[in-house]
């Protein structure tokens, strides 16, 4: 595996376990990570919204695939990435509006609004922009957004969002999973 930025360790291969809570809906989002086949897969429940989605990563954290269940026995949404910016659906028809995203935000997904701290490798006071695709699970819309990932301090990040959506500061853990999102999510384990 290539090296990790400093503010992250290594995910245990083994993988972990994270849950958080939605403050102002109370919705839980139960999230596992695992290692298999040279690549990463998260797989994430959101109760109260009645999604799951997961997520295929390189083994060096690029997004390859996503796919979202509601409570349906077919994926609802199913995108994938092609390592250079174009993304296509399951049908494999290009969805132009989103090329060049690298990341990925499922609305009301703690996990994803920050999963880019992974591997960004900037010092304290930088900033790296994002280009994202925003899922919004309740009409499977696809939309883009430009998040700016500026690192205020070792485990402190600010994340601004240029749709519309709150801007929002976090502080990771080792692994570089949100801890408490003010305002927003509070880590439960």
């Amino acid at each position: 595996m290539s090296a990790v930025p400093d503010h992250v360790s290594h995910l245990p291969l083994e993988g972990l376990t994270a849950m958080w809570q939605e403050v102002t809906s109370g919705n839980t989002e139960t999230l596992t990570l695992h290692f298999e086949n040279e690549s990463w897969t998260v797989n994430s429940q959101i109760s109260g919204l009645g999604i799951q989605y997961v997520l295929r990563f390189t083994a060096t954290w690029q997004l390859q695939q996503m796919l979202l269940f509601r409570d349906l026995d077919e994926p609802d949404l199913w995108l994938a990435n092609d390592g250079r910016g174009k993304w296509g659906e399951v049908n494999g028809a290009q969805i132009r509006d989103i090329g060049g995203c690298t990341d990925l935000d499922v609305r009301g997904s703690s996990f994803s609004r920050v999963m880019a701290i992974r591997k960004l490798a900037i010092g304290i006071g930088s900033s790296s922009f994002v280009d994202s695709v925003v899922v919004n699970p309740e009409t499977l819309g696809v939309t883009r957004s430009r998040l700016t990932y500026t690192r205020l301090a070792p485990q402190l990040w600010k994340v601004a969002r240029d749709d519309g959506h709150d801007d929002h500061e976090v502080q990771v853990d080792t692994f570089g999973l949100p801890l408490d999102i003010p305002g927003h999510f509070t880590r439960l384990s």
